[in-house]
């Protein structure tokens, strides 16, 4: 599963060996597997200060879990031709991201521990903040790219009643430049092929005979020229919709073909210089804000730790990565049996559910006797 529970516990000998407990048990029923997460040895500050740092930390915790996985879906879009490769663009540090979380380590250089942890905390929401500014420019600049060049492709697609025509006919199919003759282009059902051969001439006085060309089919209909003298041009489109001929309102314009092409060749170009540079960068970034997240992660059981467990502090952080959907329930039935004894009425509560303590309302979704973080790496569900 990509799915991680970071929980801690006091450390005193009681709780140790409930943490023994608790590995031993979750082993042998193969819930899930643990390892230490170790954290440093932060400054604590004053508890008012960590009270203010626990809310600002659940923003910031959000706010970078929803922008991993905007990054996330970004190389999804980027590279749409390349969806199965995907995921070797989602590291962190180089490594991939169970990897990354199972072996963390605080990142001492980028984020001193001496530090006081509001800064800390800054540092981080900072990074994150500028990472999101970058993204939406670079996405945005990319995305209207794309967007026009989806447009212009669009034209070239579909039936011969609606794409566009600049990229089939050629000066060649056109009389241009007369006082008196006009080429029209006319959609004739297949089935009609014949008839149009034998009736387009009589359509209308003034028609030159044998100026007919098919010059491109759909499934269904097929491309075909006529000339004619301007002056029977209402008259001609007439008589052809009686006979069900569609006269395609288009006429030759060699520099706006000509601008129309030159548009696709700079767009096609474009996306290509683009594509690349844009890549590495969500791959740098996305490793960057991953990264931050987990230290935001540490960060906030550090603190709840504290303000869970009181001073001096002492308490061991545990990460647990359950094997399966369905043992999910159960790892948690553990976990709030062998932790009771951290808050027995909010463990009693939680372990049955048809108690009703007066004045509390707990639920075993948003409490638990320990400090509990959830860590989803699901990022393109």
């Amino acid at each position: 599963m990509s799915e991680f529970w970071l929980i801690s516990a006091p450390g005193d000998k009681e709780n140790l060996q409930a943490l023994e407990r608790m590995n031993t048990v979750t082993s042998k029923s193969n819930l899930s597997y643990n390892t230490k997460f170790t954290i440093p040895d932060f400054k604590v500050g004053t508890l008012d200060s960590l009270v203010g740092l626990s809310d600002e930390l659940g923003k910031v915790d959000i706010f970078a879990e929803s922008l991993i996985k905007r990054m996330a879906q970004s190389v999804v879009e980027v590279m749409e031709d390349a969806k199965g490769k995907v995921q070797e663009n989602l590291l962190a540090n180089g490594a991939d991201l169970t990897s990354f979380v199972t072996h963390f380590e605080w990142d001492m250089a980028k984020y001193p521990a001496k530090q006081p942890l509001v800064s800390i905390a800054d540092t981080l929401a900072k990074q994150l903040a500028q990472i999101e500014t970058d993204l939406k420019s670079r996405t945005a600049a990319y995305n209207a790219l794309k967007t026009n060049l989806e447009n212009l492709e669009k034209k070239s697609t579909g039936n011969l009643f609606t794409r566009t025509l600049s990229d089939i006919v050629s000066k060649e199919d056109f009389v241009l430049d007369s006082e008196y003759l006009i080429t029209l282009l006319v959609i004739v059902p297949k089935p009609s092929y014949v008839q149009w051969q034998k009736t387009y001439e009589s359509l209308s006085d003034m028609v030159v005979p044998r100026s007919t060309k098919l010059i491109a089919e759909d499934n269904e209909c097929g491309l075909f020229t006529v000339t004619l003298f301007r002056k029977v041009i209402d008259d001609f489109k007439t008589k052809a919709k009686e006979n069900k001929f569609t006269v395609r309102e288009f006429y030759y314009d060699e520099k706006e073909i000509k601008r129309e092409r030159e548009e696709m060749t700079r767009l096609l170009s474009d996306r290509k210089q683009q594509y690349g540079p844009l890549l590495r960068w969500l791959k740098v970034n996305f490793s960057e804000a991953f990264i931050a997240w987990i230290h935001i992660k540490a960060l906030r059981v550090f603190v709840e730790s504290v303000l869970r467990y009181g001073l001096p502090v002492n308490f061991q952080a545990v990460l647990l990565q359950p094997h399966k959907k369905s043992s999910t329930k159960r790892l948690r039935e553990v976990l709030n049996s062998v932790f009771r004894h951290l808050d027995e009425v909010a463990a009693a509560s939680i372990l049955d559910a048809s108690v009703e303590i007066p004045g509390l309302q707990l639920s075993n979704q948003d409490y638990f006797p320990y400090v509990y973080f959830h860590i989803d790496l699901g990022l393109l569900d």
